[in-house]
Parts: structure tokens; C-alpha cells; sequence
């Protein structure tokens, strides 16, 4: 394996976001605190407990994959399709370096990028509501599951994408709707059956239930059922992207 090559890619990800402090990492900070001022201020004077938890506390796991999958797609996908505007990918793939070299390179430094940002969040949520982790282990593994699988799909974007409005057609017109329908603010249970039903054919609902698990204990499913859920998308990405390099798709002149 060409670790030099993956270490430059790596490298040159990472100083991009530190030039970009307060879009990469302040951002996503204040726009969490205020989703935490309105919902927590707001609903939570209104809905004392959601399952057993404190309101202002139950959606913490919610707004973290929010800010997480918006962050890894949007970080991924553009870190990508950049050198495909300007040109400068052919001369990385025509660089003795595989296509997996390539991926980790850039996905990971996407990955890095994301759970850096959650970890910021946790904290700052630390702020504004009392916090428990009652699977430390489990937490931190759904989390960096999300960076790297989220970041793989936002790598799938960046190749898809022809132009700079497509890398926001599908995180602002997919992702986000179906975040906020997933149980992000509310438990699933609290919908009527038929909804109840609906919603679980929204593949985010496995994966905040089996994150808010980690801290809470509650979930919507089995976090076995989350986990395996999790993985499988992760499987579909990698497939995907090896199927894009290996036939070309939009990397070819």
C-alpha cells in the first residue's frame, strides 16, 4: 500500500478545512446551539420528557446525526469533485496509486473532519443539557461508522455531481427530510401506528435509535438491527465507488 500517497492526500484534505475554520468546524457549532435555544426552549418547556429522558437531552443524539451525515456528505463530496473541476484528479489517478489508496486518502480525511465536529458538539450540548453515555464504546463506535460510511456516500456525490448545485441537490432534498423524519426531535412510538409504520422503511431511523441508545438506553429498534443496518449501507457505498473507478464513471475524458 502507497501510505506516502494516501498521507499527501490525507494531509492536504485536512489543511483545507483548517483554512476554512469557521465554515468547517464554528459553523456547525453555532447551529447546533441554536437548534438547542429553540427546540430545547421552546418544545422542551412543553414536553418535560420523551421515554424517561429529559427532552433537551433526548434530542442530543438526534442533532449530532444531523449535523454528522450533513457534515460527512458535504465534506466528502466536495473534497472530491473539486479536483475534478480543476482538473488536477487525472493527475492523481495517473499517479502509481490504486483506486483504495485514492479513497482513503480523501474519505478519511472527510471522516476525521466529521467526528472531530461531533465530538466539538458533544461538548457543547454539554453546555445546555445534563448528559449520560451509558455505552461509551458503542457511542464512539456508531460514530465513527457514520463519519466513514456518510463520507463514503458524499464521496459517491462528488463523482456523481456535474456541477456545484448538484453537490446540495441530494443532502438538502433527501438527507435532511428524512433526518428530521428519522426521530431526530421525537421517539417513533409517539406517532400514530399507521406513521409508525412509514417511518420505518427510513433507513435513518436505525441509525439514530441505535445512537441514542448508546446514551440513553431507549431506542426505536434493536441496536443489533441499527448496527447491521449501518453496515449494509456501508457495504452498498463501497461497492459503488469501487464500481465507479473500475468503469470510469465521469473520471474519463
Amino acid at each position: 500500500m502507497n501510505t506516502c500517497a494516501i498521507r499527501v492526500i490525507y494531509k492536504y484534505e485536512m489543511l483545507r478545512a483548517w483554512d476554512t475554520m469557521l465554515q468547517s468546524f464554528v459553523s456547525p457549532v453555532i447551529s447546533t446551539a441554536l437548534y438547542f435555544v429553540v427546540f430545547g426552549s421552546a418544545i422542551g418547556s412543553r414536553i418535560e420528557s420523551v421515554e424517561g429522558v429529559p427532552y433537551g437531552s433526548f434530542i442530543v443524539p438526534g442533532l449530532m446525526m444531523l449535523v454528522l451525515l450533513t457534515q460527512s456528505i458535504a465534506n466528502a463530496s466536495f473534497g472530491i469533485y473539486f479536483p475534478k473541476f480543476t482538473g488536477t484528479i487525472y493527475e492523481v489517478m495517473s499517479a502509481p496509486i490504486s483506486f483504495f489508496e485514492i479513497l482513503v486518502g480523501y474519505v478519511g480525511a472527510a471522516a476525521t473532519k466529521s467526528f472531530i465536529i461531533g465530538l466539538i458538539i458533544l461538548a457543547t450540548a454539554g453546555f445546555f443539557v445534563p448528559l449520560q453515555i451509558a455505552h461509551p464504546v458503542w457511542m464512539m463506535g456508531f460514530l465513527i461508522l457514520t463519519c466513514i460510511t456518510f463520507s463514503l456516500f458524499g464521496f459517491i456525490i462528488g463523482l456523481w455531481a456535474t456541477n456545484f448545485e448538484k453537490l446540495q441537490l441530494i443532502p438538502m432534498l433527501v438527507i435532511t427530510p428524512l433526518v428530521f423524519l428519522g426521530g431526530s426531535f421525537y421517539s417513533v412510538n409517539m406517532l400514530p401506528p399507521a406513521w409508525q409504520t412509514a417511518t420505518f422503511f427510513n433507513p435513518v431511523v436505525y441509525l439514530i435509535s441505535g445512537f441514542r441508545w448508546s446514551f440513553f438506553e431507549v431506542s426505536d429498534v434493536s441496536v443489533g438491527l441499527s448496527l447491521v443496518m449501518v453496515l449494509a449501507f456501508l457495504g452498498i457505498c463501497l461497492f459503488i465507488v469501487w464500481r465507479m473507478f473500475k468503469t470510469g464513471y465521469r473520471l474519463k475524458q
